[in-house]
């Protein structure tokens, strides 16, 4: 690997870190100070795909490949249904309906929300750290990473699963959901490419993390200072 391949591989990972922190900046301090900050995010990650040459094939924005992709995903979002479904019943969540699966509204902005974490966390974390940890021989862009080098997917996956699961604290419920779910999500759009079944899982799951547990450990899903300030109406109930 020659030295500007190493440089370009090194930015590329100091650039996943930088945007992550920016994430965590607008949780905890930007979107209390400024509610419009948020339109960082849209302009970061449209010049970083401009930037890196990214397609919608690479991105994971494409219909050719979803039978596919909902295929390989079937066991694993099978599994964490079951085992959600499980948690939920042995906490007597049966006395509670899903309402952000039943209730159509909620589960249409539910989605949208999912398919904004899928394109941070699969269209631009894992093909960052996909390509900032691959073997290259001489790459010129991060448009395929596979077809400069060998991928390490599991190294992409922990990293892009860690920082999700990161974003997510102090929330106890939600911390290690994200944590093992994104690292499964992860690894699936390493071999397809698709994010959109990979948004109805997370949709799902979602939906039934907030029915299975009780809403004084998931305080509605909140994080960040959210999670503290629900504390305080919880309390006032």
């Amino acid at each position: 690997m020659t030295r500007g391949a190493r440089s370009l591989r090194a930015l590329t990972f100091l650039e996943a870190l930088s945007f992550s922190a920016i994430v965590a900046m607008f949780i905890w301090r930007w979107q209390a100070a400024d509610p419009y900050s948020w339109v960082v995010f849209p302009i970061w990650l449209t010049a970083s795909f401009l930037l890196h040459r990214d397609t919608p094939k690479t991105l994971g924005w494409r219909a050719d490949n979803l039978w596919p992709a909902i295929r390989q995903g079937l066991w694993m979002f099978g599994a964490f249904i079951a085992a959600i479904a499980g948690i939920g019943i042995f906490l007597g969540a049966l006395h509670r309906t899903p309402q952000h699966l039943l209730d159509r509204h909620r589960f249409i902005g539910y989605f949208a929300f999912c398919l904004l974490q899928q394109v941070a966390v699969n269209s631009y974390l894992m093909n960052r750290f996909l390509y900032a940890t691959s073997t290259f021989s001489s790459p010129a862009s991060t448009q395929d990473a596979g077809a400069a080098g060998q991928e390490h997917p599991v190294v992409a996956a922990a990293l892009s699963s860690l920082i999700f699961g990161a974003l997510h604290w102090p929330n106890p419920v939600l911390v290690p959901v994200t944590l093992i779910g994104g690292f499964g999500m992860c690894l699936l759009f390493a071999k397809q490419r698709n994010i959109l079944p990979l948004t109805l899982g997370q949709s799902i799951l979602g939906g039934l993390t907030w029915w299975a547990f009780p809403i004084a450990w998931h305080h509605s899903m909140r994080v960040g200072p959210g999670y503290y300030t629900f504390a305080k109406r919880l309390v006032s109930w």
